[in-house]
Order: C-alpha cells, then structure tokens, then sequence
C-alpha cells in the first residue's frame, strides 16, 4: 500500500482525532511508556527556566507527559493537523502551555527562540524527509540541548516483525475499520515496517550530528517495537552530559 503523506495524512489524522484517545488508551503502557521518554531528557528543576517543544503533539498526549516530566518549563506544543490539535485545546492546560498548528517542516521557520529540549513522539516515521526534519530540530535546539524521540522503530528482528504484524490485524487495523479510520491504522501498521531499524535511526541522528545518540526499549509487550532515542546537541562540554543521560535511563529501566 501507499503510505499516508503531508496533506492526506494530516486529513486523515483530523477524522481520527474523536477517537483517537480511546484506541489509544486501549494500549497497555502507552501514556506510561511516553512519561518514561520525556524522563529520560533528565531536565534539572523541574524544567525550570527551559523552554520545550513538543514537536507532533497529536491530541496532548506527550505534551502532558513532557509537562509532568518538567512541571516547571514553558513548552510549546505543535501538530500539522488542526483536529488533533483542537482535542488538545479542549484539554486543561497552564498557561505557560501554548500549542500551534505547524508541520514540523514548518517549525524551524517561525523564527522562535531556540528551544533546550526537543520531545518527538510518534513522528519521524511519518514525515516525508526525516533527514531534512532532524536537520531543523538540530538548528531549534540550543547548543548542549536535549532530543528524545518516542517512536515505533523495530529492532529488526524477524520476531518482532510477526508481532507487530499479528497486533495489526488481529487488533488495531480491526479497531480502525470500526471507526471508519481503516486507513490511517493499515499507515500504521505499513509506516513501522518500512521505517528505520533503531540501529539505523540511531546512525541516522549521528549522520544529523546528534551527540551520543542512543536507543533504549521500551518494557511490556511493545518491547523491540517502541524505542526511545536520546541525544545532544553538542557542544564537545555537553557531550558527556548526553552519554550519562542515556547510560542513567537505561540503568534506571533495567531495575
């Protein structure tokens, strides 16, 4: 099948917006599995001082996990379709929150101020030019900034392959299908199997000039299937920051 892109995708995603938020939820771990990404940027204090991005934001969903991982930052929250965002505005929110409707193409141009950590959940797969996408979220992030990206990328084993397969269409494609949003869930299940290995993305962030990028699984059943991807931006002083990050979350996942 043809996967979803840009305009198509964004319309699909605006149908699914009334739903989206109970199919999610019938996903075990999935708002405990973005808490643990947006921890794993170990922001000091709370956050405070800092200013975020939640880049794909969807229905608010990582925007609150980043929000309960800093309480005390300033984020904004950005989505190219205007009905997941319109879910998320529906939402109770402090008013250091703001969201914006922007493709994360779109974000680099605004001419904000640069950002201290970047949150990504769900998203690189779903761009057209992922290269050209980690290029301008290396350019909004401070030098010695913080990038995690929460994102189905395989481990490329075969058996993760059939188990990611088997969930699709015995379980979300059906899912979908009810909610007339057959569609976006057959991206879904398509977008994972044609998307980098976490292997490869992890070389993709080195070949963007991410700093230490490093890939830490996610527990349950979407072990090998969901992935957080940690990093720097840079300079050689914050490098070693990054490294004991990613070392710190993955030995704080292995307790």
């Amino acid at each position: 099948m043809t996967l979803l892109r840009d305009h198509d995708l964004a319309r699909a995603f605006d149908h699914a917006s009334h739903t989206y938020d109970r199919l999610t939820a019938l996903n075990p771990g999935y708002r405990t599995d973005l808490l643990r990404s947006a921890r794993r940027l170990r922001l000091p204090d709370g956050g405070a001082g800092l200013h975020l991005l939640d880049l794909g934001c969807g229905t608010g969903a990582s925007t609150l996990a980043l929000l309960r991982a800093a309480p005390r930052a300033r984020i904004t929250a950005v989505d190219a379709s205007a009905g997941m965002l319109r879910r998320a505005l529906a939402k109770p929110w402090p008013a250091r929150v703001r969201f914006r409707h922007l493709t994360a193409e779109e974000v680099a141009r605004t001419g904000d101020d640069l950002y201290d950590a970047v949150f990504a959940a769900y998203l690189f797969r779903n761009v057209t030019d992922p290269d050209d996408v980690l290029g301008s979220v290396r350019a909004l992030l401070r030098p010695g900034g913080r990038l995690a990206v929460h994102e189905y990328s395989l481990s490329g084993s075969a058996a993760h392959r059939v188990l990611w397969a088997t969930v699709c269409q015995g379980m979300i494609i059906p899912a979908g299908t009810l909610t007339g949003d057959r569609a976006l869930y057959r991206h879904l299940w398509r977008s994972v199997l044609d998307f980098d290995t976490a292997p490869a993305f992890t070389a993709r962030l080195t070949q963007a000039g991410f700093t230490h990028p490093r890939a830490v699984p996610v527990a349950g059943w979407q072990t090998g299937i969901v992935h957080s991807f940690l990093a720097g931006n840079g300079p050689a002083a914050a490098t070693a920051a990054s490294a004991a990050v990613a070392s710190t979350a993955v030995t704080a996942d292995a307790r």
